[in-house]
């Protein structure tokens, strides 16, 4: 082969399986230098695999490997662990941060390659007891922060900072190495605002305008049309299309994807609102104290029966309102479910008076990820309300009913399409959108009297979010749960809600039907945000 005009990166017949799964089969793909990918399909449609096979992603070496080849500039390459990638001039930003908390900004840049200082003391002992050389270090994260072109507090700790501004510091550490040539970021958008999402995507713009070839996953179709060069589309572990970003569109894209056309936005016939129905939860000047959420002062009477879509801008207090109340930061004011007051701080307390809470951080506290999807859907009910347990010698021993457990995993598996071999299979081996309607399926196993969901199709893709959607109206009307839904996306409070709160400088700026307009639920949002 010429190397001079072969293509940066070139993937021949890539082939994998997982667990006796086929995941991918005979994925042909070809970037070049400065080119912008962006790839889509739904969840579990393979690309976060294909991503770990070019990056040398240590569970791919672990199970078998892979079949096919890659070339990097016409030089086949076969990465087994991630630091041959690196060293091989690739960089991958994940959907999950692994960044130090307790770090600033600069020093996560700089990670394992800070510039160090000689000195008397090292000469003797040993490069160890070098030092670091900060003027340096501070230069070249600078640096790397100005090629990003988004501007962020170097000097911050890292969980002091609002998660966009992480997600920036992982992509400026991927820019701060000088051979960088190929760099795959995987949902960077899903936790931005739209003005740092629009940022993002100016500074892919100009990563491309270096060289630097671009790999975008997203489920933000827009997002592609409007920064990528050719669009990727994968179904069930194969390619199906490939085209030029210019001659395709959301509509299209989105049939590729799911093999089917979706509805944009469900029927509105069905928002109920019910003058007489009873206030069930009566929150009360709420505060909350959340890293990256501002609530200040939420007072709000949710309705029995109903869906409560609560939406904002990012920060303004949505997602600490849940938190708050569920007790996973410290939060005062008052909270009255059922004529009773619930106490602050004391989730048990929480789940004891029926509430359940699916978080929008489903790896952080929503999973049990090493155990089976039996045990992630059961345990909480188990463990707060004795079920799924057999009583021998009048209650003394306690013993799991192993049948109940899996009949009801299985009753979820089949009701939200969870792909998985069996309800056997552990967590950590599903696709992000499958571990996040095991999520619901452990909140819906609880047979809660309200249920706040935050974020329920974060990083999920659109045919999963209208199955994920459509399950929460069914648990809502056929179990009458009350619901709480907190999103970023006024499409999906429009679809899902009857009325919508809406969240601005940490207090209700508001309550809608459910079928107001987006620009009327628009102009709530910026009440109040300075």
């Amino acid at each position: 082969m010429d190397n001079n005009h072969a293509p940066l990166l070139e993937m021949r017949n890539i082939k994998k399986d997982f667990f006796g799964n086929q995941v991918l089969e005979d994925i042909n793909l070809k970037l070049e230098a400065g080119e912008v990918l962006g790839l889509v399909g739904e969840n579990g449609a393979g690309k976060s695999t294909l991503m770990k096979i070019l990056f040398g992603a240590t569970d791919i070496s672990e199970t078998g490997g892979y079949g096919g080849e890659i070339y990097l500039n016409g030089e086949k390459v076969s990465f087994k662990t991630p630091f041959e990638a690196i060293e091989a001039g690739i960089g991958m930003v994940h959907q999950e941060f692994s960044l130090i908390p307790g770090f600033e900004a600069t020093e996560n840049i700089l990670l394992n390659r800070e510039p160090k200082r000689s000195n008397l003391i090292a000469e003797v002992f040993g490069e160890r007891l070098d030092t670091l050389d900060r003027k340096e270090m501070d230069e070249r994260a600078a640096k790397a922060i100005e090629k990003m072109g988004v501007s962020i507090d170097q000097h911050m700790l890292i969980n002091s900072m609002p998660v966009g501004h992480k997600q920036f510091t992982e992509i400026a550490r991927e820019l701060s190495k000088d051979q960088l040539r190929l760099l795959i970021l995987d949902e960077p958008t899903a936790v931005l605002t739209e003005r740092e999402a629009e940022a993002l995507l100016e500074s892919i713009r100009g990563m491309s305008a270096r060289g630097i070839t671009v790999i975008f996953i997203t489920h933000r179709l827009q997002e592609i049309l409007s920064v990528c060069d050719k669009v990727a589309v994968m179904r069930d572990g194969i390619l199906v299309q490939e085209v030029p970003a210019s001659e395709t569109n959301v509509d299209e894209i989105t049939r590729w994807m799911v093999g089917r056309s979706i509805e944009g936005g469900a029927s509105k016939t069905d928002v109920r609102i019910d003058e007489n129905a009873r206030t069930i939860l009566k929150i009360d000047k709420l505060w909350v104290d959340m890293p990256g959420e501002t609530v200040r002062n939420v007072s709000l009477e949710v309705k029995e029966g109903e869906i409560l879509g609560i939406g904002g801008l990012a920060g303004q207090g949505k997602l600490g309102i849940p938190n708050g109340i569920m007790g996973l930061y410290a939060a005062g004011g008052s909270v009255v479910f059922d004529g009773k007051e619930i106490p602050l701080n004391n989730p048990r307390k929480c789940l004891d008076s029926s509430f359940a809470f699916v978080s929008e951080d489903r790896r952080g506290v929503g999973l049990l990820l090493d155990e089976s999807l039996e045990w992630n859907v059961a345990f909480p009910a188990m463990q707060v309300q004795n079920r799924f347990l057999k009583n021998y010698l009048g209650g003394l021993v306690k013993w799991r009913d192993e049948k109940a457990i899996r009949e009801v995993t299985e009753k979820y598996i089949d009701e939200l399409k969870i792909k998985c071999t069996s309800s056997k299979q552990n967590a950590r081996e599903l696709s992000g959108g499958n571990q996040q309607k095991v999520c619901l399926a452990k909140a819906f196993a609880l047979e809660p009297k309200v249920l706040f969901v935050s974020e329920p199709t974060r990083g999920i893709d659109v045919g999963a979010k209208a199955l994920v959607l459509d399950a929460l109206k069914k648990f809502n009307r056929e179990s009458g749960v009350t619901v709480v839904m907190i999103s970023s996306e006024l499409e999906e409070l429009r679809s899902t809600a009857d009325r919508i709160a809406i969240v601005s400088g940490g207090k209700i700026s508001g309550i809608l039907p459910a079928t107001s307009s987006v620009e009327d639920l628009g102009m709530l949002m910026l009440r109040g945000v300075i």
